[in-house]
């Protein structure tokens, strides 16, 4: 049974009522071990009203001890959040784990605690040096973003043929698909042949050439199945026949992916770090301040895959 380091995110927000609530249900399948120190803990428990499991596994001297409060940003819960994910990859990085879970953050409270990173994606670039990817989804359906946290106005200057052709190398040797992976176009009508926009050239010929490099290491360069699709016109990519022929997609941007991805999985869908020296899942939702602490039945379809991922890699 492997190992899983679970960073609690903001104990002002949801994530210490899921990690209570379906601890049993994760005991199951994994070993988990909790980034929280027993006296956070114990308010937390008790602030919610739940007991806590005799084999609930925690970790002393996370951070200071501070006074939850319930849907509140501040820099306090911040700090502890970040602390505990900070824990999480230092046992992953010592093999103490095999892996680790993230539950949610929010941005605000880490960057009111003078943490400089905008999010777990961004502090494990800098943590490990490496190109990390992120891809969000489900069994059914998932979705890498080639840009993430930029403004829209910047998204097509950033598409050039030597980032694209590391990105897409890195993720299908990460992901390891086992089907064609389907690549958006950036322009209505994916450019409609340059009316709308040319930067699907750059995009086709990284693909061609991605294609053929693959092609080329696997030993099969007569092969007629591809790596990767050419570029797909944007609004009937995720139709339904369409996606009958695809489990996995690249979009070039954050919500040309993310929204037909949640409007269709959003309770299911997890968060996974590729193209990395360790394995970090996370749920795909936020810290839900609004119903924090407030006794409210939580979903856990997110929390429950992103560790079904791990048992699964």
């Amino acid at each position: 049974m492997k190992k899983v380091a679970i960073s609690i995110g903001d104990l002002n927000g949801i994530g210490i009522q899921l990690a209570l609530e379906n601890h049993d249900a994760l005991c199951k399948i994994v070993s988990p071990l909790y980034c929280i120190d027993e006296a956070m803990l114990t308010q937390a428990s008790k602030k919610l009203n739940l007991t806590i499991p005799n084999d609930f596994q925690t970790i002393e001297n996370i951070a200071l001890y501070f006074d939850i409060e319930a849907g509140v940003v501040s820099k306090e819960s911040g700090a502890y959040a970040y602390a505990s994910f900070e824990k999480a990859v230092e046992l992953a990085k010592k093999k103490k784990v095999d892996a680790i879970c993230t539950l949610p953050i929010h941005k605000k409270a880490w960057e009111l605690a003078g943490v400089s990173y905008k999010g777990h994606t961004d502090a494990l670039r800098d943590f490990f040096n490496a190109e990390a990817i992120m891809m969000l989804g489900c069994e059914k359906m998932y979705v890498a973003l080639f840009t993430e946290h930029i403004p829209l106005k910047e998204v097509a200057s950033s598409i050039n043929e030597k980032d694209l052709t590391r990105f897409l190398l890195d993720f299908y040797n990460t992901a390891k698909p086992k089907s064609t992976v389907a690549v958006l176009g950036l322009n209505p009508h994916a450019g409609d042949d340059g009316v709308l926009g040319d930067e699907e050239v750059i995009i086709q010929k990284v693909i061609d050439n991605v294609n053929m490099t693959l092609r080329q290491a696997q030993g099969t360069v007569s092969e007629p199945v591809e790596a990767y699709s050419d570029p797909l016109v944007p609004d009937v990519a995720f139709t339904p026949n369409v996606r009958k022929s695809y489990t996995h997609y690249i979009a070039m941007y954050h919500d040309q992916g993310l929204a037909p991805l949640k409007a269709l999985y959003f309770d299911e869908g997890i968060n996974v770090s590729l193209n990395l020296p360790i394995l970090r899942t996370s749920v795909d939702h936020g810290t839900a301040f609004d119903i924090a602490y407030k006794g409210i039945t939580l979903n856990n379809l997110s929390y429950i895959n992103a560790i079904k991922y791990i048992t699964d890699t």
